[in-house]
């Protein structure tokens, strides 16, 4: 059974920084990509960040390109979002994605907050 559980979400001012893990399980881990995904109230959901299989190849969204960074380490079946230069636009419940043996697998997400 498929499982991506995400941890690291909270409350930081603008301009601070928050790191959010991903941790996976039922899965080879290692030969699939992972996204971030992020979703404000009222708001579609977003495209935020993806990183391969190996970790050789990310993609990131225009809005976050420069302030946050993805990284995975296959052999603690983890994906990360370090998150730098917050803003309050960047306020929302954050989840990881992978798309395993066809089927969308999503995390329960992580709420961030930016607000002074």
């Amino acid at each position: 059974q498929v499982q991506l559980v995400e941890s690291g979400g909270g409350l930081v001012q603008p301009g601070g920084s928050l790191r959010l893990s991903c941790a996976a399980s039922g899965f080879t881990f290692s030969s699939y990509a992972v996204n971030w995904y992020r979703q404000a109230p009222g708001k579609e959901r977003e495209f935020v960040a993806s990183i391969s299989s190996l970790g050789i190849r990310t993609t990131y969204a225009d809005s976050v390109k420069g302030r946050f960074t993805i990284s995975r380490d296959n052999a603690k079946n983890a994906v990360y979002l370090q998150m730098n230069s917050l803003k309050p636009d960047d306020t929302a419940m954050y989840r990881c994605n992978a798309l395993v043996n066809l089927k969308d697998s999503w995390g329960q997400g992580t709420q961030v907050t930016v607000s002074s």
